[in-house]
């Protein structure tokens, strides 16, 4: 009886074992972020840029004289875009030729106004930049292009894409997918591989959706157990539909414990959304390096931004401009402009407030200086 009865509670503890081994074996496993990977992708991007030239001497003022550009950016209220045509306009003084920024608010008729304000006042080029796909303005680029003007394109697409620019001279693409591969290894960091990430993106600005599948790609290869969820908010609306579309997810999925708005612009309209929903300490990861937002970096508002010198990109833009005005030869097809990360730790090196160009370093001044011909 005893013998019987020791039999069945064996059977019994042997069976509960074998259930448990058995959904142990069903149940998928957890992957582990790879930390060491996404900290390097960090390390790599902490230290100050250096300069390179990015083709070979000449004479600027020389070669400048007596020519004019109208740059168009995509909206003067974005203070990113206003940020590099206040960088250009002072690079072309610097330089001593006019270059005028045509101040408008993301509206496509203001970007065809100014097309043909270049084309009817005799400017020797005209310029689309931060946004603006130039096969959207393709007639005017055109009549531009026939009327004897160039026509360039700036900081608009991803390097990865190979859409071809019609009725441009110089395509200048940014290496947005390096920038998605920065952010996502910072978010794996930060949150030690436990990222539930909302993405604000907007879709009507060219290199959005090879930047937002670069961070998807990397953040997935790092850490396979993260999300992401990506929602749409068009240029025009960023104003009036960032802070709904933020606060409506957070409510929907208290969860998330990321906020990242594709450009760093974006940002000023989810604090309010944070606030809201009583979530004030959620971080903010962006890119760009906006003036104000590092100010919001300083005061805890965001986390981290990948900054990209708004200086270094209006002298990299206008030194491929001047190689093609004067036929210098080795003309750019991408836009020089490194990344550097800036966080609460060294925010302040931008200044108090921070200033335009700002935290980086003054390695491109000079040397753009020496490669112009103007030391």
């Amino acid at each position: 009886m005893t013998r019987s009865f020791l039999t069945k509670v064996q059977r019994r503890a042997f069976g509960g074992v074998s259930a448990l081994m058995l959904a142990a074996t069903a149940m998928p496993a957890v992957a582990e972020a790879d930390l060491a990977a996404a900290q390097a992708i960090i390390d790599a991007h902490k230290s100050l840029p250096t300069f390179q030239a990015p083709g070979k001497p000449f004479d600027a003022r020389a070669c400048m004289a007596d020519k004019k550009i109208l740059s168009i950016p995509a909206s003067s209220s974005i203070p990113f875009a206003a940020g590099i045509g206040v960088g250009m306009e002072a690079t072309a003084k610097e330089i001593g030729f006019e270059l005028r920024v045509w101040q408008n608010q993301g509206q496509p008729t203001q970007w065809v106004q100014g097309v043909e304000y270049a084309i009817a006042n005799g400017y020797d080029a005209v310029d689309v930049m931060a946004g603006i796909d130039p096969n959207t303005l393709a007639p005017q680029l055109k009549a531009a292009r026939d009327a004897g003007l160039k026509v360039y394109a700036t900081h608009h697409r991803d390097v990865a894409d190979d859409t071809v620019d019609q009725n441009t001279d110089v395509s200048l693409p940014l290496d947005y997918s390096g920038v998605g591969e920065i952010i996502a290894a910072w978010i794996v960091a930060e949150t030690k591989g436990n990222a539930n990430v909302l993405v604000v993106g907007t879709d009507d600005v060219p290199p959005s959706q090879p930047y937002w599948k670069s961070f998807q790609a990397k953040l997935s290869d790092l850490c396979p157990d993260c999300k992401a969820t990506y929602y749409n908010v068009p240029l025009a609306d960023w104003a009036t539909k960032i802070q709904t579309v933020t606060q409506s997810a957070l409510l929907q999925d208290p969860s998330i414990n990321y906020l990242f708005p594709i450009y760093d612009s974006m940002s000023q309209f989810m604090l309010p959304a944070k606030a809201i929903t009583g979530r004030r300490d959620l971080p903010i990861a962006s890119f760009n390096g906006t003036p104000f937002i590092l100010d919001m970096i300083r005061n805890g508002d965001v986390t981290m931004d990948v900054g990209e010198s708004l200086g270094w990109i209006a002298r990299s833009a206008i030194d491929a401009y001047m190689r093609d005005l004067c036929d210098i030869g080795d003309t750019p097809d991408t836009l020089y402009v490194p990344f550097y990360i800036f966080d609460a730790a060294n925010a302040e090196t931008a200044g108090i407030p921070a200033e335009l160009d700002k935290g980086y370093g003054d390695a491109h001044v000079p040397g753009y200086r020496a490669l112009w011909g103007l030391e």
